[in-house]
């Protein structure tokens, strides 16, 4: 696919977790041949980029984020030409392919660190980020990794500590290194000469470790300590200008936003780093602070921070993530029409929406029965702690359940035949029980249906300039659970209002006349004239007012 400069601001982009989407070949695992199985659906969903999860090798200790060759295909997700035939078939059907780059680590089953850690002279020696013991023997310091327990692993061989920020089978790459940077930029260049559209970049806030002393060496977690510091912004600029910027391929990062600043630096045009970026938060966070109002807070300071030159990924759900129905609407009473509001919600704030496997129909948060039906590693390690400290069994899983990140990734529930339609054989992770109800090919069959209503709302997009490029400027009040937004271009403004709770809301607005304004709602008959509006339970929609 031939690209324009600023081609991404078209996208309407699919998250897929490969693993749980569609098994092709009945082993219980999604796989490429399911997800070109599939690609029609996604065709008459109206998406038209697909980003996957990692598809290279990988001995999955964090399912597939720690790659051990990044040249080769996962054999259980199939084979290269399988690769090939998907990218053909999407591209076929205007859809473009988003590869997902795991680049601040590798496995360490990947030839590099396997090389690196026999000696302290071999040619990959420096690929990684070796520290001698201290005095006592002990970690070169009190960093813990994101999974729990130190950040620095043991080698014998080398008598010396490797860095792992996240898992200890993950060991970190040394970006100060010129020809590890060298080598990481050709797998880039190997994918783009296969017809990548554009990366998805995971973790990408720590490349610079800031070992010399710029780093917070009193910070526990070793994330925290060096997030953020200019090294990590050099390093970007220069793997864009090498990599993505040449054929404009878009580019979106996996970032930490602590200040106005980073978003600038990180997505505005002027620093050259990438077209998007996607904010990571802890689930833990994210279920403890979220409100309306914090929402209302946060999208006028984002919309603030990058309208200028800037651009921004739109999401509530991805594959790190509890179900966004489950954690800001109603998976209960109200599971359509909060599932629906949520989706207008993402899909009429400025720059591009993404939706994450299954958003679209509604699928829910998962509670298994026991921790051993959880595979997510930090899952179980939050279980354990939470032990450790003292809670009960029962506390313990609770709270687990409700942060996971399998919440995420069951099985897509494609129909209501055994396993959901998603494999002829018992898959990886349990389906959740409620897809009997919650499945495509009902809602396919459903003018109604969530799905039917995301595919409203992607065609509105396309068709309507003023969802993508209109001026945005929240018209709510910063207290209460309604958002309220217009969205204006030339001579276009759409006012567009959520209400995010179960009471019934009340909106006004001089320019509200009568329902006849409405453009798309999530109820059959609104309520709406001389200049108000009355919002029923997780009520949204869609009005026309110049």
């Amino acid at each position: 696919m031939r690209h324009e400069k600023d081609w991404y601001k078209e996208l309407v982009i699919y998250q897929i977790y490969l693993r749980s989407f569609k098994d092709g070949n009945g082993d219980g695992i999604g796989d490429l041949k399911g997800m070109i199985e599939k690609l029609d659906y996604l065709n008459e969903l109206g998406v038209n980029a697909v980003w996957m999860s990692p598809v290279y090798a990988s001995p999955n200790v964090d399912n597939g984020y720690d790659i051990s060759d990044y040249f080769s295909i996962m054999e259980e997700f199939g084979t290269m030409q399988d690769w090939e035939i998907f990218r053909d078939e999407a591209h076929a059907r205007g859809i473009a392919v988003i590869m997902d780059l795991v680049l601040n680590h590798t496995s360490d089953q990947h030839v590099w660190f396997q090389e690196s850690k026999k000696s302290r002279e071999n040619p990959y020696s420096d690929f990684y980020i070796w520290k001698d013991p201290v005095s006592d023997g002990g970690a070169p310091n009190v960093w813990m990794s994101v999974f729990g327990g130190s950040a620095w692993e043991y080698v014998p061989e080398r008598k010396q500590y490797y860095l792992h920020l996240f898992a200890k089978e993950q060991p970190d790459l040394n970006w100060d290194c010129l020809e590890a940077r060298q080598k990481i930029f050709d797998i880039i260049r190997f994918w783009n000469e296969k017809g990548v559209d554009g990366y998805r970049v995971d973790a990408i806030s720590y490349l610079d470790k800031g070992l010399d002393g710029r780093a917070d060496f009193q910070e526990k977690i070793g994330t925290v300590a060096c997030v953020n510091l200019e090294g990590t912004h050099r390093y970007i600029r220069e793997m864009a200008a090498e990599t993505f910027a040449p054929d404009h391929l878009m580019s979106v990062g996996e970032v930490n936003i602590n200040h106005e600043q980073d978003a600038r630096n990180y997505s505005s045009a002027k620093s050259s780093e990438f077209n998007m970026a996607i904010p990571f938060v802890l689930p833990i966070v994210e279920i403890q602070t979220w409100s309306p109002e914090k929402m209302k807070r946060d999208l006028e300071k984002d919309y603030q921070a990058l309208k200028e030159d800037g651009w921004w990924a739109r999401f509530l759900s991805n594959h790190d993530k509890p179900r966004q129905v489950s954690l800001y609407g109603n998976d209960g009473l109200y599971w359509k029409e909060s599932a629906k509001m949520l989706a207008c919600y993402i899909h009429t704030l400025p720059r591009t929406p993404f939706v994450y496997q299954g958003e679209e129909l509604g699928m829910t948060n998962v509670q298994y029965d026991s921790i051993e039906e959880y595979d997510d590693i930090d899952t179980k390690n939050y279980y354990m702690s939470m032990l450790s400290n003292g809670a009960s069994k029962e506390d313990a899983l609770a709270e687990s359940q409700s942060i996971s990140r399998d919440n995420s990734r069951t099985p897509m529930q494609w129909d209501d035949s055994a396993y959901a339609g998603f494999s002829t054989h018992k898959p990886w992770l349990g389906v959740n029980p409620n897809y009997v109800k919650i499945n495509a090919a009902n809602q396919m069959q459903d003018d109604t249906s969530v799905f039917r209503f995301y595919q409203k709302l992607i065609r509105l997009r396309k068709e309507n300039p003023v969802m993508i490029h209109g001026h945005f400027a929240l018209c709510c009040s910063k207290e209460g659970p309604v958002i309220a937004y217009t969205r204006s271009l030339e001579e276009v403004t759409w006012l567009i209002i959520h209400n995010f709770s179960e009471e019934e809301q009340s909106f006004e607005h001089e320019k509200i006349q009568s329902a006849e304004q409405v453009i798309l709602s999530n109820y059959d008959e609104v309520k709406m004239e001389n200049g108000q509006a009355k919002l029923r339970a997780y009520e949204t929609l869609i009005a026309r007012i110049e």
